[in-house]
């Protein structure tokens, strides 16, 4: 358990997470910064009300600054404007990325060796826009992506066999949005091949829809974007850290050379221990895996030249 765990954004990711890390007990006080008066505070004391029913010791705290997250472990960033339909993730990097920048600095004052995890969206390049404000190594600069994009891809494959998402092994990288890449040659159920239990055209569908899997459900709320599964998975990160479970995740991380990369943020399997960003496992690709990753890792580094 980590002493103070702080969430920034009190939208329905930032209070999301905020709420499942209280009920896990990840921390001893979860702190919730949201800069319009009475939001955070309100959210955060509800969520606390809920302890004596969940059965949660965790102090929720609500705010509107930084002083109450002075020394917090560790930072989750969900921060900015959400998407509206017709609108890409990086139709938000300008906007969002001075929204990030604010925080990051604001970030480095308040707790100058925390673990940051970034959520705010366009996610590859708002990583990057933390990391500089920082000045944070890349080890206490990561980014929620591929477990939510994973948790998506597993889902449609186990509806698509009908079977648990328990026994779906797989694994996305790349960046978090229209270039991320499933990795089929990765997925097994239970250990077998997927390729041997779905042909290549619903396999196709199924990378399709993963890659889309924001937007499907932005068109269905209209006036906001995901935030149960988005929530969940930075959660699992956050998990793996507090508990050094050592998990191997796939989170965006700053590659200074792996998979033939360099000075750029893109999702590959990750190693979360205590310390944050303990390892990249460099796994071999087949060739149409390895030009995709290069293709997805120069997207975000077109969208990082906007920034």
């Amino acid at each position: 358990m980590f002493n103070k765990i702080a969430v920034v954004g009190g939208g329905h990711v930032g209070a999301t997470v905020a709420q499942r890390i209280a009920e896990k007990d990840l921390a001893r006080t979860v702190v919730l910064i949201d800069i319009v008066e009475g939001v955070a505070e309100g959210k955060a004391l509800d969520q606390w009300e809920s302890g004596p029913i969940e059965g949660f010791d965790a102090r929720v705290i609500g705010s509107q600054g930084y002083a109450e997250a002075a020394g917090a472990e560790l930072f989750v960033v969900t921060a900015g404007i959400a998407r509206k339909p017709g609108m890409s993730r990086d139709d938000l990097v300008k906007t969002n990325a001075g929204i990030v920048r604010s925080v990051a600095e604001a970030i480095k004052e308040a707790a100058p060796n925390a673990i940051v995890i970034i959520v705010s969206n366009p996610l590859d390049v708002m990583c990057a826009v933390a990391k500089e404000a920082t000045g944070f190594p890349r080890e206490r600069v990561i980014g929620m992506a591929g477990v939510l994009d994973t948790a998506r891809y597993r889902a449609f494959l186990a509806e698509a066999l009908d079977v648990s998402v328990e026994d779906i092994q797989a694994m996305v990288l790349g960046g978090h949005g229209d270039t991320m890449v499933p990795l089929v040659s990765y997925t097994t159920v239970s250990g077998i091949p997927v390729t041997q239990l779905l042909d290549a055209e619903r396999l196709a569908a199924i990378v399709s829809r993963t890659r889309q899997g924001g937007a499907e459900i932005v068109k269905h709320l209209k006036t906001g974007s995901a935030y149960y599964a988005p929530s969940a998975a930075a959660v699992q990160m956050v998990e793996a850290i507090v508990k050094d479970k050592k998990r191997v995740l796939p989170c965006a991380a700053w590659l200074t050379g792996e998979y033939g990369l360099h000075d750029v943020y893109c999702g590959v399997p990750c190693k979360l221990g205590r310390n944050g960003l303990e390892a990249i496992l460099e796994v071999e690709l087949s060739e149409e895996e390895q030009t995709a990753l290069h293709q997805s890792a120069e997207a975000v580094r077109g969208t990082m030249a906007t920034v």
